[in-house]
């Protein structure tokens, strides 16, 4: 993703929105938490993230465009690339926004952004099964075509269900994005139609709980968990005290549900992890003591790193990027 020009003054206001926000809404995350700096200077524009399950303290990340066909995996320890995965039988890729590690322990990658929101009538999804042995490898993945009942769409995130293995992508739209759910079994054999079952608010990624229970959905100035249920989210969610990031691009949990990790583009790009509070209401039970904590109501005291310490002035900068005709400027469409 590529920052619009932006007029000499709004640049000014901005620097000067950054540079009075209080010190935490910059700090690396909660004290004890796992956060890491991604070092591996192919890693330009993550824009994607995915706990590995079965390489504890591993996180799956692509790049968002320019890049080939590849994904990368992080050891959050060193923050040092230990494995490149090579994929073959796809496309050349177009503009791969997200990614989600699936129950049947597959890796869903999400060709899905759309530069001028409604070019291309139809975006992809690789399937990949997750490497067993942390090593550059090279595997065949499965191709899926994917429309929208509704009309050709920008979108950034896509998300697996844990438990039904059902596959939703998010849109991004500036007024009211659409969550959208695809069929019970993708096809290769024609396309995946995906429907519109909610409205959401602007993201640019999304990730469900590890117990399936909650989805947490973020965007450039907030993130927001939302009760799942029936295979809807519930209500308007509650807020999240996401960090401060310039390029606020993705979001995962942990694989045992306690933590969120946010990501965001750039060289050297920050992890910033952000503990889950528990459920306000939530009686304790020896049975609840082991099961993932899920995110509630704010916490009376804001953790470092919260977007609510900033949220007044970045409200300002956000205005004012709008002025300069849009936020972002994606690339416009491959040949």
């Amino acid at each position: 993703m590529r920052m619009l020009p932006l007029s000499s003054a709004a640049v000014a206001a901005v620097a000067t929105a950054l540079a009075v926000l209080p010190s935490a809404a910059v700090a690396s995350g909660a004290p004890g938490a796992s956060s890491f700096t991604i070092t591996d200077p192919r890693i330009k524009e993550s824009s994607g993230l995915a706990a590995s399950r079965i390489h504890p303290g591993v996180y799956w990340t692509h790049n968002d465009s320019d890049d080939g066909p590849y994904v990368y995996a992080v050891d959050s320890a060193t923050g040092k690339t230990v494995a490149r995965v090579t994929l073959t039988d796809i496309g050349k890729p177009r503009d791969v926004e997200a990614i989600s590690l699936g129950p049947d322990g597959q890796l869903y990658l999400g060709d899905i952004g759309d530069n001028l929101n409604g070019t291309w009538d139809h975006v992809w999804i690789y399937r990949f099964e997750e490497p067993k042995e942390l090593a550059d490898v090279t595997v065949k993945a499965t191709q899926f075509t994917v429309r929208y009942a509704d009309g050709p769409r920008n979108a950034e995130a896509l998300m697996v269900h844990p438990v039904t293995g059902r596959v939703y992508i998010a849109s991004k739209d500036e007024s009211k994005g659409g969550l959208y759910e695809g069929p019970a079994e993708l096809s290769t054999g024609s396309s995946n139609v995906f429907r519109r079952v909610a409205d959401v608010p602007w993201v640019t990624d999304g990730a469900f709980s590890p117990d399936g229970t909650r989805l947490t959905l973020r965007g450039y100035f907030m993130a927001r968990a939302y009760p799942w249920k029936d295979g809807r989210p519930e209500g308007e969610g509650e807020r999240v005290d996401a960090p401060w990031q310039g390029q606020a691009e993705s979001v995962t949990y942990t694989p045992d549900g306690r933590t969120l990790m946010f990501g965001s583009e750039g060289v050297n790009s920050r992890v910033v992890a952000v503990p889950v509070p528990s459920a306000p209401s939530a009686p304790s039970s020896p049975s609840s003591s082991a099961a993932p904590a899920a995110p509630g109501a704010p916490a009376a005291a804001e953790p470092q790193g919260s977007f609510g310490k900033g949220a007044a002035v970045l409200a300002v900068a956000f205005a004012l990027v709008f002025a300069a005709k849009r936020l972002l400027r994606r690339r416009g469409p491959a040949d």
